[in-house]
């Protein structure tokens, strides 16, 4: 046991060193911090923001006595997360496309296949790896949010923000999982990210989906989608179904990344 957490401990260095020293890592990292600024402040602060609305409301309650304010952080918390994850759909491709690909143009999957480490050690490292340079990216707009939510009054109650971000990793980690096993598919960093963007799409919307169908079988489909597991949880509700489906994309995810170098290794020998 303590063997294979000191593997998985340096896989999770090693390929967490490869992102902090990628370049494309850090244009992925600044584009994603642009993209979430823009979205933070026309939320909060643009012209037709969460602010002005509440202002609004406020002035137009005046006359009657009745006021029609509603809760600023916890609207503004639903919105934004909901943003990021959508934007997230299309960083966390990039990401993950490398993760297994890259070892197959450089010749080095034989070796890492062949190699004592067993591939369910090799497959969480670099999940925990690349899951954590994600984390970092996310770190800076808690400072924003916990600056914004300090203003606010009455305080949000804190399980809150960290019920939904506790699904935004989870869906991040749901996401990297399954991009890290069709990154093992394949030898073109490309061809990953374009094959896990279009399944996270499908895996996204296939609520939708189900509910056209209806019926049992639209329940099952809707069942499957990440947006809608997603949701329950930015809601600030603890759905223990949504966490067990996230928690099992990740599950499968490794697995089948496993599964699919144990089927090299058995090739080659």
């Amino acid at each position: 046991m303590l063997i294979a957490i000191s593997n998985i401990v340096a896989i999770y260095r090693k390929e967490l060193q490869g992102y902090f020293a990628s370049p494309l890592a850090y244009v992925v990292a600044g584009v994603f911090w642009l993209l979430s600024g823009y979205f933070f402040v026309a939320i909060l602060l643009g012209q037709d923001g969460l602010i002005q609305q509440a202002a609004f409301s406020d002035v137009q309650g005046q006359p009657s006595g009745e006021t029609q304010s509603f809760d600023v952080p916890y609207v503004f918390l639903q919105i934004f997360l909901g943003v990021m994850g959508t934007l997230a759909l299309f960083v966390l491709p990039i990401l993950s496309m490398g993760l297994y690909s890259e070892e197959r143009k450089r010749g080095t999957l034989e070796l890492l296949a062949t190699s004592p480490v067993t591939n369910w050690a090799v497959a969480v490292g670099k999940l925990l790896g690349v899951l954590t340079f994600f984390i970092t990216m996310i770190v800076p707009l808690l400072a924003y949010e916990a600056i914004a939510f300090s203003a606010s009054t009455p305080p949000i109650r804190p399980e809150v923000p960290l019920l939904g971000h506790l699904a935004l990793i989870l869906l991040a980690a749901a996401v990297l999982s399954l991009g890290m096993f069709i990154s093992s598919l394949t030898e073109s960093s490309i061809i990953a990210a374009v094959f896990t963007f279009a399944l996270m799409l499908f895996l996204w919307v296939i609520d939708l989906v189900g509910k056209n169908i209806g019926g049992f079988l639209g329940d099952a489909l809707g069942h499957l989608s990440l947006l809608k597991h997603y949701n329950n949880l930015v809601l600030g509700v603890v759905d223990t179904s949504s966490l067990i489906v996230l928690a099992s994309y990740i599950f499968l995810g490794v697995f089948l990344t496993a599964q699919s170098i144990d089927a090299l290794r058995f090739q080659r020998s």
